[in-house]
């Protein structure tokens, strides 16, 4: 995997980058956890740019969000969760998954569209609940928009700092990630005690 996605940077440059990450959003197990700390790596090195490498990450994880959006809007929710228990495994993607994706919409609207992409195994399948749910396209882009920048930031910082070591990234964001979920949860569970108690 590691060589594959580097020899596809190495080869595209930049338009490598857009199609790494748009394939890393219709096909979850290519991980983005590589893809753009490589490409942070390779602008220390002075061999690309930083922010057009940035751009590129950015653009092709949106145009990879799409498909996923259309899917959810115009197939719904029952004839997608029913596919996957079928042909989810050859994807990597499970209808729990989509569960979890879209309890997580559900709890936090439109905002969950911009902090779901900080998290991994809802980050490409956050798209699905906003098309179920005929969340409006421009409202979509730009949250989807936001938080695809902050965490192909994220990532490619990293991988900027981290040099050589630029594959210890994930095991780096892995914690951070699970403070991100655990804070937005708690920030939940008080919301909901105060809505409660509002409502008594």
């Amino acid at each position: 995997m590691v060589e594959w996605i580097t020899s596809t940077m190495q080869s595209l440059g930049y338009l490598g980058i857009g199609l790494l990450m748009l394939l890393e959003n219709l096909f979850p197990p290519i991980p983005s956890e590589l893809i753009m700390p490589l490409a942070g790596f390779t602008a220390a090195k002075g061999d690309m740019a930083l922010v057009p490498a940035i751009a590129a990450g950015v653009i092709g994880t949106m145009l990879g969000a799409l498909p996923w959006y259309y899917i959810g809007k115009v197939l719904g929710e029952y004839r997608i969760k029913k596919w996957l228990d079928r042909h989810g495994k050859w994807l990597g993607i499970s209808s729990e998954e989509i569960n979890k994706s879209q309890r997580w919409f559900y709890r936090h609207g439109s905002k969950a569209v911009l902090v779901g992409r900080l998290i991994p195994g809802i980050r490409t399948l956050i798209s699905l609940p906003a098309g179920f749910s005929n969340m409006p396209m421009a409202q979509f882009l730009i949250f989807s928009t936001l938080g695809t920048l902050a965490w192909v930031s994220l990532l490619t910082f990293a991988g900027y700092l981290l040099g050589d070591n630029y594959e210890q990234v994930d095991e780096y964001l892995a914690p951070v990630s699970k403070l991100v979920l655990l804070g937005l949860l708690i920030a939940f569970v008080v919301w909901l005690v105060r809505k409660r108690r509002s409502s008594h």
